[in-house]
């Protein structure tokens, strides 16, 4: 039995591959580091808040 695909599955393969790679070439488009940046400004937001309401001595809720 030989080690080669038949083409149909060969290209089955690609369209895999390419599909499974789309969404990491999707967050290389230009303006996504703006989202990113729009991402780690709310996480910091957030964590800056919660360490103010610690620091208070309130409970949140």
């Amino acid at each position: 039995m030989s080690d080669e695909l038949e083409p149909k599955e060969a290209d089955r393969i690609r369209r895999r591959d390419r599909d499974a790679d789309a969404e990491q070439r999707a967050l290389l488009r230009p303006g996504m580091g703006k989202v990113f940046k729009q991402i780690l400004d709310q996480q910091a937001k957030a964590a800056k808040e919660e360490l103010a309401t610690k620091r208070r001595g309130h409970k949140p809720g």
